[in-house]
This record gives C-alpha cells, sequence and structure tokens, in this order.
C-alpha cells in the first residue's frame, strides 16, 4: 500500500501558521458530560467470549502516547497537563514529526525555514510532562544534527538536569529524505541511503550511551505494506528494513514505525486496527529475530505515530482511537503516540460526517482555528483515548476476547486487584448491539456491574449501574466498558497461562477471602484437555491422569486472610490446552479470577 502524501512534514507546515495565533482566545474545558445520540433502528445480538487466563500483553507504562510538536504554542499552556492527565496518556513525544530532523535542543532553533514556536522549548516542554504524570519519548536530530549533538541532549537531559528520560528515536521519518524519489524529510547527509543510516545510527547509539548507559534508542523502520517498504534504493543491496536492521539491530532497544491508515469509508476505517496491526507487528518482530542475534528479545515496537488520514475529528475517529491503541499493544507494540494533541486544520476542507462537523483536524482537542470550536475542545478520539483509562492501566493484563461480529469488537483486562474490565465498541453506525458475554478463568459477581459510556457525538463520558455481567446493550457507534468483580468466595484463584504448540507455563495465586487463618494447604483442579505437568515452583505437586493438587511448601504453608499464595508449573499437552473450570482450596469451593 502506497504512503500518503499526508506526512508529518505537510502536517507541521499546514499547521504552523494557525497554531501560532490559535492560543490566544479562551481555553475550552473538557466536557463533564454525555450527550445521547440518537435512537437507534434496531438491535442486533452478539456473543463475546473473554479468557481472562489468557495473558496477551501486560498494558505499559509507555503504552498510550501523543505527539505534541514545537510548532504547538500552547505545548506549556496550564491547560496542557490536565488535558494529558484527563485522557490517561503517559507518553509525549517531542519535538515532534519532520521538525525533529531540523531541530537543535541547545538554541530551540530549526533549520529548513521550520517554525518554532515561543517557550516550547526543552525544559520546558519537560515542566509540563512532569506536571502531567507522564514520561518523553525524544526524537533526535538525525537530518541536521550529529551523534555528538544528540549525546549532549542526553547528558544535559539526564545527568546535568536529572530527568531520566529513557526512550530516544535517532530521526523521524528518514526514508522520506528522498533516497525512494518522495521527499518530505530533511536530510543533510551527502549519502541518503539505508545503508547510510544504520551506520549513523550506530554512531548515535554509542555517543548517547556513553553519556547515560541506561538509555533505550530506537530505530526508523518502514511500515511494513505501506511505501516504500520492500523498495531498494541506490547504494543498498536490501530494502531499507532489512538494511538497517541487519547493520543496527544488535545495538538498538526497540523499532519504530508509522501508521495512517487509508480507508475508503467509516466502515472501512474501522476494519483496519485487526486488519492490519498484527500483521505488521508480526513482521517487523520477524525482522527483528533475523538480524537482532541475542538482543532480539530485547528489541520493543513503538508506533510514534498513530492516526487516521480521514474522519478525524467526527465519531468514526473516536471509534477508532481506543482500538488502534489496545490492538497495536496486545500484538506486542509497548508504545503508541497519536499525532497529534493540537494539530490544526485547513478551513476549506470542512465537511460532515455521521452528523458532526470534521474539521480535518488530526488533533486530540481544537486548535482553536477560526473555523473550529474553541481551543483545547476535546474531539471524539481524545474521548476514545480517554475509554483505555477506564478499562484499565500500566501493569494490567490485556486478556484474550473474542467476537462473534466483525461490527463488534471486544478487549478485556484482568486488573491486578482481580476485577476483570472489557471494552465493547459497537462498528454499527445504525443499530444497537445486544452483548452476551461468556467467561473463562473468572467468575463475575452477579452484582450489577458499573459500566462506562462513550456515545455517538458525545462530549462527554456517561457512567452508570447497568445490564449484568452476562448481557449488556452497546448503542449504535458507541464504546461500552463493563468493570466486573469476581465473585464472593471463601477463595479466590487467578489462573495465568502463557502456551505455546506443546507447552503451558500457568502461575496460579490462591487469595483466601474466607477460611480465616490457613497453615497448611491444598489446591485441587482437574484439567479438561490432556496437560501433563513437567516441572513445578513454591508447591508440591502430583497428578493422576488429569487430577491435579498441589500442597505447600516448607516456606509457604502460612496464608492468612485477607492474604494470598503463588505457584507455578510447566505441563506438556497435545489435543486440549482448556482451563481448569473449578478449584477446591482446602476443600472449600473458590471463585475464579
Amino acid at each position: 500500500m502506497k504512503w500518503s502524501a499526508r506526512t508529518c512534514h505537510d502536517r507541521a507546515i499546514a499547521a504552523a501558521a494557525a497554531l501560532a495565533l490559535a492560543f490566544t482566545g479562551a481555553i475550552a474545558a473538557v466536557a463533564p458530560h454525555a450527550t445521547a445520540a440518537p435512537p437507534a433502528v434496531s438491535a442486533s445480538s452478539v456473543s463475546v467470549s473473554v479468557d481472562a487466563a489468557l495473558n496477551l500483553a501486560d498494558i505499559p507504562a509507555t503504552g498510550v502516547g501523543v505527539n505534541i510538536p514545537v510548532y504547538d504554542a500552547a505545548m506549556n499552556s496550564g491547560a496542557t497537563p490536565g488535558l494529558l492527565s484527563t485522557a490517561g496518556i503517559n507518553t509525549v513525544r517531542y519535538p515532534g514529526g519532520s521538525h525533529s530532523d531540523v531541530y537543535h535542543w541547545q538554541t530551540g532553533t530549526a533549520d529548513d525555514g521550520a517554525y518554532v514556536a515561543p517557550n516550547t522549548g526543552f525544559d520546558a516542554f519537560m515542566g509540563t510532562v512532569r506536571t502531567a504524570g507522564a514520561q518523553p519519548i525524544i526524537t533526535a536530530n538525525y537530518g541536521s544534527g550529529t551523534p555528538q549533538e544528540a549525546a549532549a541532549w542526553v547528558r544535559y537531559a539526564n545527568v546535568t538536569k536529572g530527568y531520566g528520560v529513557k526512550y530516544w528515536e535517532i530521526g523521524n521519518e528518514v526514508y522520506g529524505n528522498g533516497e525512494y524519489g518522495a521527499k518530505w524529510e530533511y536530510d543533510t547527509h551527502s549519502s541518503k541511503s539505508a545503508t547510510t543510516y544504520a551506520n549513523n545510527v550506530v554512531q548515535y547509539v554509542s555517543a548517547m550511551k556513553a553519556a547515560d548507559p541506561n538509555v533505550k534508542i530506537g530505530a526508523v523502520l518502514t511500515t511494513p505494506g505501506y511505501w516504500p517498504d520492500g523498495m531498494v534504493g541506490p547504494g543498498d543491496s536490501m530494502d531499507w528494513n532489512h538494511t538497517v536492521l541487519s547493520i543496527a539491530g544488535s545495538k538498538i532497544d526497540f523499532a519504530i514505525v508509522h501508521a495512517y491508515p487509508t480507508s475508503t469509508s467509516p466502515a472501512d476505517l474501522l476494519t483496519k486496527p485487526q486488519a492490519q496491526n498484527p500483521a505488521i507487528t508480526s513482521a517487523v518482530r520477524a525482522l527483528i529475530n533475523q538480524y537482532a542475534g541475542s538482543n532480539a528479545p530485547n528489541v520493543g515496537i513503538a508506533v510514534t505515530e498513530a492516526n487516521a488520514q480521514a474522519y478525524l475529528d467526527t465519531s468514526p475517529n473516536g471509534l477508532f482511537a481506543p482500538d488502534n491503541y489496545l490492538t497495536w499493544l496486545e500484538n506486542g507494540a509497548f508504545n503508541v503516540d497519536w499525532w497529534d494533541l493540537r494539530n490544526g486544520t485547513d478551513c476549506t476542507k470542512v465537511t460532515t460526517v455521521e452528523g458532526a462537523t470534521d474539521y480535518n483536524d488530526g488533533g486530540l482537542v481544537s486548535s482553536g482555528s477560526p473555523c473550529e470550536p474553541a481551543a483545547n475542545t476535546p474531539f471524539p478520539a481524545y474521548y476514545g483515548i480517554q475509554m483505555i483509562g477506564r478499562l484499565g492501566g500500566p501493569g494490567d493484563a490485556l486478556v484474550k476476547a473474542a467476537s462473534s461480529s466483525s461490527l463488534l469488537t471486544a478487549h478485556a483486562v484482568r486488573r491486578a486487584d482481580g476485577d476483570v474490565d472489557v471494552m465493547l465498541i459497537n462498528k454499527d453506525p445504525n443499530n444497537d448491539a445486544t452483548v452476551n458475554l461468556s467467561y473463562t478463568g473468572f467468575t463475575p459477581s452477579s452484582a450489577t456491574p458499573t459500566v462506562h459510556s462513550y456515545l455517538k457525538n458525545a462530549h462527554g463520558i456517561g457512567t452508570a449501574q447497568s445490564g449484568s455481567p452476562g448481557t449488556q446493550t452497546v448503542p449504535a457507534y458507541g464504546i461500552t466498558v463493563v468493570q466486573m468483580h469476581p465473585t464472593d468466595a471463601p477463595c479466590r484463584v487467578v489462573y495465568n497461562k502463557n502456551e505455546w504448540s506443546g507447552v503451558t507455563v500457568g502461575n496460579l495465586t490462591v487469595v483466601n477471602n474466607g477460611l480465616g487463618q490457613v497453615n497448611g494447604w491444598s489446591l485441587g483442579f482437574t484439567f479438561p484437555g490432556d496437560n501433563s505437568i513437567t516441572n513445578t515452583w513454591n508447591a508440591s505437586v502430583s497428578q493422576s491422569g488429569p487430577n491435579v493438587t498441589a500442597t505447600n511448601v516448607s516456606y509457604n504453608p502460612s496464608v492468612p486472610q485477607g492474604g494470598s499464595v503463588q505457584w507455578g508449573f510447566r505441563a506438556t499437552w497435545s489435543g486440549s490446552d482448556a482451563n481448569p473450570t473449578a478449584f477446591r482450596f482446602n476443600g472449600a469451593s473458590c471463585a475464579i479470577g
């Protein structure tokens, strides 16, 4: 698929003038209420299954990010920290897109005539990020910079100032430097080849880690399936990704991709997270494994720019945003950064989408351009991202959720306290969805759950007690997060597993809710499949056919009321690795999850 001409550089130049003028007006508060959507035509029935024991990934502390470029005159305004923290944004990328490859941090100036707004220097930015409780990801200048300039930035940030900036990129979309024909990225190197970039990355890594060996450094890749993926440029024998990773893969800490999926309609846009993100992360992971050697398990994947290319300020993007983030994270990305917090717009391109005005502004909130709402008014994608925080936070486990309908996507989280939350995204613009939920590895309380809802064209998120753990109604073009506690029982078992062909590694946490002080314990359960335990830790385990009994070892017999004990196992299997459906702790029947 060909990369669109809508690049970071284009966005930056188009928005600069608007943003320079945008922030002299009043600041709009985040709307505190939700607006009801119009009645739907009818309701469809959808089944969603949640496997709370099948851990896809943990939500990283860097998972939910945003870009704030140095042409944003309100970068460090009083409103910005609140906008970031209210949305649950925990990572902020700076100095922003193609500006990164012209920006000199010591002087706060940029080459190539690029606009830099006042009061957007590095120290001011760090003050805003810290106030918001977030952390930065910094893009070092590759286009007109040097390894020494980048190393000096690391030294200033982490040695002189003690900011502890962990994540650093080497350049922005460097492959847009004219090597493959299109040119939007500034690059003063005499050679624009992937080989030149990769060799320079090695020099940047060496210099920057000499300044602070604890930093993590990323290299720019082309996004698999997007232009110019697969093209071999002058002076190279392989395409960009194979060249960069073959030279620098053993030196870097993460690989960087950007993704702005093209779409032919709102319905088409809403298929992109599932249709593209798993394939992209799989392709990048395969390249890392091919070239990074023993370093491969340590190399992460960061999506440091993400957004749609159409329907930017209306309900389709509100649905796309959380689905996009969560699908990236479920498939192994540790960081996803929306482009961007404020962007600006061309007022000649205003349209109407699904009953609302689309200002063609890629920001999460209004820049205050003449045709837009007041500055800092949230667009739907802002609320969609805010719903991720209702689902779960850093350290919580993203677990498997599957839907019977392509028009309804489900994501699920098992929180550290044993609660399970489910996000349901109804991609049907006309019909409500009646969702029937089932659970493996979790027994929900029968109490009415807390439900957070973001409705079509709403201006806030609503919260109520509604439905049941087994049945929820999701309005047309709506997002619902259902928060559930485990059932009350004398004990509770959290059964977590990681599996691959023929092998399971299980970890169990047993919580003593109401058995008083336990001195010596036994946990019994039955495998529904043909698991055969081969190794255990923190328990003495016996198995007879599918029946398993685990007892304490010498150092963990005591489990006070309200306390817990953890143990684990490794098992082989051939036909089925289904989860146990019942556990008995010292004879008492336990809740699951």
